[in-house]
C-alpha cells in the first residue's frame, strides 16, 4: 500500500511540473488579416515597453482564427483571436462544446471594407447591387430566370461603369472581410430582388473574374499595382497606407472616409474585435497586459497610435464600456450574440 502511496505521489508531482512547465510568457494570437496590422503593432510595442516577449501572431483569418481559438484550451491553443466580424452563435457553441467556456471580447474600432483599383484610373461610384451582378454566381435575366453569370465587362452591367474586364480580387471563405463583403453586399443587394425568392443569395461567382488571393491584404494590393484593370477587396486601413498608390470606389455614393465609416453612412461598413481565452489567465500571465494595452487610449482612442494605421476609433462612451470589459474579464454570453 505504502509503495502504491509513493507511486502516486511521484506521478502528481510529475504531473504539477509538467503542469507548471506548460506556462508560457509569450502570447499567442491567431485571426483576421485586417486586424493583423493593429494587432502586430500593439504586440511591437508591448515587446518593447514591458518584460515579457513580442507576442506571436498568425494571419489566418477571422473563421481560421475562431476555429483554432474554439479548438480547446491548452499550451498548444491561441490565447487571442482577432476578427473583423463578431463571433457567430455557430462559434461560440463550438467553443462551449470544446471547453472553451470562459470568454471575454473586446471592440477595437470600425473599418470600412474598400473596393479599390489603381490610381492609374480615374476614381468610380457604384452601388451595392452592380457589385451584386458583376460577382454572384448567377444573375436574374428576363425578370425571375436565374441563369450563370454572363457578364464579362464592367460596362455589360452598366455603360457608366468602365470598360473594363471583371477582376476582382479577394480574400477567401475563412476571412471576415469575405464574410462582410457577403452580408453588406451580396445579401444587402439580392434580398428585395424576386429572383431569388426573397432570401439573401451570396455565391460568388467561380469562373475568374473573383480571385482568390488569401488571406495576405498586402498581396492584394501588390496585385492591383500589376494588374491596373483589376479592383480589389480588402480592408479600409490597407487603402489609407496605400493612397499613393490605390483609390477607393464610393459605395452607392459614398466614398470610403473615416468619418463616413464610424457614422455608418459609408455602406460597408463594419467593427472590428479580438477575443481573449479566460481560462488561460494562469499559464499565460502576459495575456491581460497585452489586451489592456490593446484596449488603451494610447493604442484605440482618436490620436491614438492605431488610428494612423487606419483604425476608426469608438465613440468615447462605447470605448470605455469596452475597456472596462476588457479589464472586468468579462464573460461572453450566448445571448448576446443572437
Amino acid at each position: 500500500m505504502n509503495r502504491i502511496l509513493r507511486t502516486t505521489a511521484i506521478a502528481t508531482a510529475v504531473l504539477s511540473v509538467a503542469g507548471v512547465a506548460q506556462a508560457r510568457d509569450q502570447v499567442r494570437i491567431v485571426g483576421s488579416s485586417t486586424v493583423y496590422p493593429f494587432a502586430s503593432y500593439v504586440a511591437e510595442e508591448f515587446g518593447a515597453t514591458t518584460d515579457y516577449p513580442t507576442p506571436v501572431i498568425e494571419s489566418t483569418g477571422s473563421g481560421g482564427g475562431l476555429r483554432l481559438f474554439c479548438n480547446g484550451v491548452g499550451e498548444r491553443s491561441p490565447d487571442i483571436t482577432n476578427a473583423s466580424r463578431r463571433m457567430k452563435t455557430s462559434e461560440f457553441e463550438r467553443c462551449q462544446e470544446n471547453g472553451v467556456t470562459d470568454i471575454t471580447e473586446a471592440k477595437i474600432g470600425y473599418d470600412g471594407i474598400a473596393f479599390a483599383q489603381s490610381n492609374s484610373n480615374d476614381p468610380i461610384d457604384v452601388t451595392r447591387e452592380q457589385l451584386f451582378m458583376a460577382l454572384a454566381a448567377k444573375v436574374p435575366q428576363k425578370g425571375s430566370e436565374l441563369v450563370d453569370n454572363p457578364y464579362k465587362k464592367w460596362s455589360d452591367i452598366d455603360t457608366s461603369l468602365p470598360d473594363r474586364e471583371i477582376a476582382v480580387y479577394g480574400p477567401p471563405t475563412t476571412s471576415g472581410t469575405r464574410d462582410a463583403f457577403e452580408e453588406l453586399v451580396m445579401e444587402a443587394a439580392s434580398e428585395d430582388m424576386v429572383a431569388y425568392g426573397g432570401e439573401p443569395y451570396t455565391d460568388i461567382r467561380a469562373d475568374g473574374a473573383y480571385i482568390d488571393a488569401g488571406e495576405n491584404d498586402n498581396l492584394i494590393v501588390q496585385r492591383l499595382s500589376e494588374n491596373t484593370d483589376a479592383f480589389g477587396i480588402f480592408g479600409y486601413s490597407f487603402l489609407e497606407e496605400n493612397s499613393d498608390s490605390l483609390n477607393g470606389a464610393s459605395i452607392d455614393g459614398v466614398a470610403p472616409e473615416p468619418e463616413a465609416i464610424s457614422s455608418g453612412e459609408y455602406p460597408v461598413s463594419r467593427s472590428m474585435f479580438f477575443y481573449v481565452k479566460n481560462q488561460h489567465a494562469d499559464s499565460v500571465p502576459a495575456m491581460y497586459e497585452f489586451a489592456n494595452l490593446f484596449m488603451s487610449d494610447q493604442m484605440i482612442a482618436p490620436m491614438g497610435y492605431l488610428q494612423a494605421l487606419g483604425l476608426i476609433p469608438l465613440p468615447e462612451e462605447e470605448r470605455q464600456s469596452e475597456r472596462e470589459a476588457v479589464a472586468a474579464k468579462e464573460r461572453l454570453e450566448l445571448s448576446a450574440l443572437k
